[in-house]
């Protein structure tokens, strides 16, 4: 299903017309199926989702490069970006993940092993635990996230600065509502 003027509102235009893509196709299926329902959020959220979907391959493959799955590379990278002293603890680690603790524990053990991360207790509370990133990790996790932005941003080539601009302010707004909506506080 072809939306006539899409993007063009909005200042995106293209050397040609735009191709139908893969959701394009699933919305002309659905129409003719179920030609009074509205398949508009489709065309986005179902985009979004195919573009996760197609990229994440690259992405595993960028970090297996670096010996490290999604997951760890979670780990690493959420230290590193807590700056000096490089160092969470697992609470504050497995919440800012969303992850379980059990499923954190068992990527703390292999990051532990390799030699990535030290997790021993803390100073300030001798009952709970700190996770240190180790300087071989710091390095690594700044390898890796400088490779993985290398190749998203090839991903994006098709589209020029304020293009990426514009979507980035579109998807920020409908992340910023979702997420307003799903917090308790807020």
């Amino acid at each position: 299903m072809k939306e006539e003027g899409e993007g063009a509102r909005y200042g995106v235009r293209g050397d040609s017309a735009p191709q139908e893509d893969h959701v394009d196709r699933l919305r002309a299926q659905w129409t003719r199926e179920l030609p009074d329902l509205d398949t508009e959020p489709m065309a986005i959220l179902g985009r979004a989702k195919r573009l996760s979907n197609l990229v994440a391959a690259g992405i595993e493959d960028t970090f297996a490069a670096f010996d490290l799955d999604r997951g760890e590379f979670d780990v690493i990278s959420t230290l590193r970006r807590a700056g000096p002293p490089y160092q969470l603890t697992p609470t504050e680690m497995y919440t800012s993940l969303m992850l379980s603790s059990g499923g954190l524990t068992h990527r703390l053990s292999r990051l532990e092993k390799t030699g990535l991360i030290r997790r021993e207790k803390s100073n300030l509370d001798g009952r709970s635990v700190v996770v240190t990133l180790l300087p071989r990790g710091i390095e690594l996790a700044e390898q890796a996230f400088r490779a993985d932005m290398a190749n998203e941003l090839l991903v994006l080539q098709p589209l020029n600065r304020d293009e990426r601009d514009l979507l980035s302010a579109l998807l920020r707004k409908l992340l910023h509502s979702l997420e307003s909506q799903s917090k308790p506080d807020g």
